[in-house]
């Protein structure tokens, strides 16, 4: 088998073994979605009761100072069984899915989420795990884990993202640097760079130089709000990044009918949005969900000046 086929064996296995696994992947079956059809895409909502530790996820100094690591290996559940890529990272199986194959990929060492210095070794595991798409979550862009370094990988076909870029309807390329095309998105309610190369180097050289200007953008930051999905197929990386101006929107803060508790991250930004309560499931309406993209996320003009400075 190749290290794909090996990571979807594990997630069998565990799903056999693991009582809370199989409970979660289980559930997955009961998982409600609605769609909201705009005029080229749609976004999925999701109601996945299961989802309300990360989107409830307390991730302030204190907070993540009193409890221990959940992405060390010495403190990971006694079921939980890791495949190791090479010696940096584990493949573990994610125990609270959102995808019907969905992994969780933490750094071995204990340190920060950070996707500088990072980004090859995220195109590296894209390509080795090529039946998935690799994401990643700023430590201020939906990470519940934002003192260690990991990302996560879903099965394709998942994400209405995957089908809008084969279409081409909702972007254009805009510019080529070298080897790597810059495509942009106009009318999507996000603000998203997407990068596609057949070539590594230059593809994290685009990158770091995108990181730089975002950067500039907000120095006081540890690293830029951003929100990265990766994958590999025929040849080539395709990356979407996807910067941000919010955590949180507005409506998480309210109280009574008027909260709405999601906080949104990578899969969020590919199109499906997660609601661990029925209440706000059944309360989100179409204009909730673009009033939410235009808080959390920059505006898409906003990010075509940046591609323009490169």
């Amino acid at each position: 088998m190749d290290f794909s086929e090996k990571a979807r064996t594990l997630i069998k296995e565990q799903i056999a073994e693991w009582d809370l696994a199989a409970r979660n992947y289980h559930s997955l079956k009961k998982v409600k979605v609605k769609r909201f059809d705009f005029i080229d895409y749609n976004i999925d909502i999701q109601y996945n009761p299961e989802r309300i530790i990360s989107s409830s996820a307390k991730v302030d100094t204190g907070s993540i100072k009193a409890r221990p690591c959940f992405l060390c290996q010495k403190n990971l559940p006694s079921q939980q069984r890791g495949l190791p890529f090479d010696d940096d990272y584990l493949i573990l199986v994610n125990p609270f899915p959102i995808f019907p194959e969905h992994l969780t990929i933490p750094a071995i060492v204990h340190t920060d989420q950070r996707i500088s210095g990072n980004f090859g070794r995220m195109l590296d595991i894209a390509l080795q795990l090529h039946d998935f798409v690799i994401f990643y979550n700023g430590p201020k862009c939906g990470a519940s884990a934002p003192d260690h370094l990991h990302f996560q990988a879903g099965i394709k076909g998942f994400l209405p993202i995957e089908k809008d870029f084969k279409t081409g309807i909702c972007c254009a390329e805009v510019r080529r640097i070298n080897r790597v095309t810059l495509s942009h998105w106009p009318e999507y309610l996000r603000g998203i760079i997407t990068l596609t190369s057949d070539e590594k180097t230059g593809l994290v050289d685009c990158f770091n130089q995108i990181y730089n200007r975002l950067q500039m953008k907000a120095p006081d930051e540890g690293e830029p709000m951003l929100n990265i999905l990766t994958s590999y197929d025929e040849g080539k990386w395709l990356v979407h990044l996807f910067p941000r101006t919010l955590h949180r929107p507005s409506q998480y803060f309210e109280s009574g009918e008027t909260q709405i508790v999601l906080s949104p991250a990578a899969v969020d930004m590919g199109g499906v949005m997660i609601t661990p309560r029925e209440e706000d499931f059944i309360r989100i309406t179409k204009d909730m969900a673009g009033n939410i993209f235009g808080q959390v996320c920059a505006n898409p003009r906003d990010v075509l000046m940046v591609i323009n400075e490169l």
